[in-house]
């Protein structure tokens, strides 16, 4: 059950990562080839290509919202009983964070997730509130 293992464990542990801004453990789960798209209207917004300009970006990210917590409301798999290496997940999520300025903002969504051996190779997130990213990404 190599699905439920992902749901309990690996998922969760992600978004630890990213809560403790650890990214070079939280980039391990990705693949060189891996793709990763951002929603809204912000310049770091759209489908950014390859592990490295992923690194890059959580890394602005990080720099951006030095304050961030990321709870893991539900986390779905599609096949749970894959014994393979490739499968899908939904996580949906809720955040608190600041910005670098220390204004403070709150959001939820859903990340999906779609893995080949063992990889992620398409991160797609989407949020409820994205009005607001231009001012949280220090834009206006």
């Amino acid at each position: 059950m190599i699905g439920a293992l992902m749901v309990k464990k690996i998922i969760p542990k992600g978004y630890d990562l990213l809560n403790k801004g650890n990214l070079a453990e939280f980039m391990k789960d990705w693949a060189d080839d891996s793709v990763f798209v951002f929603p809204g209207n912000v310049k770091v917004s759209g489908t950014i290509k390859g592990k490295s300009e992923i690194e890059k970006w959580f890394k602005h990210m990080f720099e951006q919202f030095p304050k961030r917590k990321f709870t893991v409301k539900n986390a779905f798999i599609r096949n749970i009983c894959a014994f393979g290496a490739t499968n899908s997940a939904a996580v949906e999520w809720e955040i608190e964070y600041s910005n670098k300025n220390g204004k403070e903002y709150k959001n939820f969504g859903v990340t999906v997730i779609e893995m080949k051996k063992g990889k992620a190779v398409a991160v797609r997130d989407y949020f409820r509130f994205t009005e607001y990213l231009k001012e949280a990404w220090g834009e206006v």
